[in-house]
């Protein structure tokens, strides 16, 4: 607190920005009792000698976002409330609506109790809301920055401030006018605020684990395995890996994986994102190369869509060098439910759960002929023009959305030592390697299925598992553009 007095945290939905607010406002509040046994309790108990006035304002509870004048009144109507708590006198700037009241709240608890802590939680909100209207999204980060701009106009009032929410508006917004907020969303130090580390799932968590496996029947270590490939990853520094705290929760609860977060939230705004701006097939966006402030550059609804998949988190940093940043998806939980949300509202594919289970099992029986005709079922099923731009990387993205959306492991562009496979599935008892190539015309279809038989022979894509007792099966599908249609 002493070093860092106005401060910003940016992470995903669902991972406890809230809960890190109220921890911060209980404590602030003097609220010892809360803490004791727990590392902050002599800072608590110091506190509580001299507790802080706490204005909170969340942007998101329960609030219209779609009309400017009911959100304006929905949060004049809060700082009554929390002025009414504190006894402070009727506002005087009931004219100005909420922008007045802020103020007067400011100012009445500053005159009644010293300085203030500000904590506001999803300030981005409305904006994220109308992310698929821009007019109504600039007119809500107009009002918002005005109102956060009074933060600092106020700046002798205050004691501390922290704001969390999902994106920076940088530039033409809101941190234009809060150059004074300190960014910790990719500070190594704050690289576990919020989300689990392994210690801490383990250690934490221990009586929990051991009550899954002998509910699941299955071994600790076969939990911990699941717990980590659904639900890890996560990392907002570099360093530092995470668990999805929402995920890790549920799954105690049910003690089954599924798909938790993405379930949570209305993936409306990702679909009305996409339509503006040409989002590509989910493969594409894997091992994404950028610059670190790669996420300010531009206000989120005009942001490329590696920054809007980053800080919306389907996307998180698989790794840090000097002033780059390599983004990747964390967890399968994340890839299955993206490749779903594109097979049901981008690509419109009708049945895509038994196709891909149907898919499964012909890998898995060796059957990748029965595999090619599932696939152009799917195939003939999609709309002419979502084939726009064809290209091989979306023909074998899709492949791979039919497979994850099923809620099977598939893995693409699979490096070896001299090259990298299209797509490898592996089962108890097969492995399936699969090459993808795209035939502008009929006439290069055997030319293009006998180079794809040579790349995996030639650089070894099989190789690696020779010495498994697992058979091996092998594939190329060429996929004619014209007839849109894939052949063995």
């Amino acid at each position: 607190v002493k070093n860092c007095r106005r401060v910003f945290l940016s992470r995903p939905r669902r991972f406890g920005k809230s809960l890190t607010l109220s921890t911060l406002d209980a404590l602030f509040s003097g609220k010892a009792e809360l803490f004791r046994g727990l590392a902050a309790e002599a800072w608590a108990i110091e506190q509580a000698k001299h507790p802080a006035p706490v204005l909170s304002l969340s942007m998101a509870r329960g609030r219209p976002t779609e009309d400017i004048r009911g959100f304006d009144i929905s949060v004049y109507n809060d700082l009554m409330v929390l002025g009414r708590k504190h006894g402070l006198p009727m506002f005087r700037k009931d004219t100005e609506g909420a922008l007045g009241a802020f103020k007067d709240v400011l100012e009445g608890l500053y005159d009644q109790e010293g300085p203030v802590v500000v904590l506001i939680d999803e300030y981005d909100k409305p904006i994220l809301d109308n992310i698929g209207n821009v007019r109504m999204a600039e007119t809500f980060r107009g009002y918002l920055r005005n109102l956060y701009l009074s933060l600092k106009d106020y700046d002798s009032h205050l004691r501390f401030v922290m704001l969390t929410g999902i994106s920076k508006f940088s530039k033409t917004g809101v941190f234009s006018a809060m150059n004074n907020l300190r960014d910790i969303s990719l500070s190594e130090r704050y690289g576990d605020i919020v989300g689990y580390t392994q210690a801490e799932l383990e250690d934490n968590f221990s009586g929990w684990i051991d009550a899954a496996a002998e509910k699941m029947k299955r071994s600790r270590s076969e939990v911990l395995e699941g717990i980590e490939e659904y639900y890890d990853g996560f990392c907002f520094d570099g360093v530092t890996r995470l668990y999805n705290p929402f995920s890790v929760l549920n799954f105690f609860s049910d003690c089954s994986f599924s798909n938790y977060w993405y379930s949570s939230g209305s993936p409306s705004f990702i679909v009305e994102y996409m339509k503006r701006h040409g989002i590509e097939a989910p493969e594409s966006y894997r091992h994404r190369i950028v610059s670190v402030d790669f996420a300010e550059s531009q206000e989120i609804e005009r942001a490329r869509p590696e920054s809007f998949l980053y800080q919306s988190g389907y996307l998180t940093i698989e790794s840090r060098e000097e002033q780059e940043l390599t983004l990747d998806y964390p967890n399968r939980e994340v890839l299955d439910s993206l490749s779903r949300m594109y097979l049901e509202l981008v690509y419109r594919v009708e049945g895509y759960v038994s196709i891909g289970s149907n898919l499964w099992r012909a890998l898995k029986d060796g059957e990748i002929g029965e595999a090619v005709r599932l696939y152009n079922g799917a195939l003939a099923g999609i709309p002419y023009e979502d084939f726009s731009g064809q290209s091989e990387s979306l023909y074998r993205s899709l492949f791979l959305m039919l497979l994850r959306g099923a809620g099977v492991t598939a893995h693409g562009e699979v490096h070896t030592h001299r090259g990298r496979s299209d797509v490898l599935a592996c089962f108890p008892d097969r492995v399936v390697v699969l090459e993808f190539k795209l035939a502008r015309s009929a006439g290069e279809v055997d030319r293009l299925r006998a180079e794809g038989q040579r790349q995996i022979e030639e650089k070894g894509y099989a190789k690696p598992f020779d010495s498994e007792q697992r058979a091996v099966s092998t594939g190329v599908i060429v996929v004619d553009a014209t007839r849109r249609q894939a052949v063995l």
